[in-house]
């Protein structure tokens, strides 16, 4: 799937919403791709009392319910278009599969791409 349908389906789930006075969910969507060419996606859970979590994690939970663990694309987006995955989905992603250091992320809305170990050059964890 190429990066412009993976934004596609991120977009299909962004659907800002507040399900009560403490929790408002799905102002930012993730759609990840795996090795496998199975595609997941998770939108953002945001709570009062700061429990919540990101779209990314959302979608890296799904992944890993459906026994996946290796993930070559993730695209993150908001309303106003592209963002980057925040440091806490960054060491997940990195945690989850040491081949996820490679995976290719949508940096912008001009299509520009960098891996993960781009964004976590030094990784504490490389040496394990």
């Amino acid at each position: 799937m190429s990066f412009e349908q993976l934004v596609e389906l991120a977009q299909s789930k962004l659907r800002p919403t507040e399900s009560s006075d403490f929790i408002s969910c799905g102002q930012v969507s993730a759609a990840i791709e795996t090795s496998k060419g199975n595609h997941y996606v998770g939108v953002c859970i945001d709570t009062a009392c700061s429990i919540g979590m990101c779209a990314e994690r959302n979608a890296v939970g799904s992944m890993l319910t459906e026994g996946e663990f290796q993930i070559t694309k993730l695209v993150c987006i908001k309303s106003n278009g592209v963002i980057l995955p925040c440091g806490v989905c960054r060491e997940l992603l990195m945690q989850v599969h040491p081949k996820n250091a490679e995976m290719e992320i949508l940096a912008d809305d001009n299509g520009s791409v960098v891996k993960l170990s781009d964004l976590m050059p030094k990784w504490w964890g490389s040496n394990r």
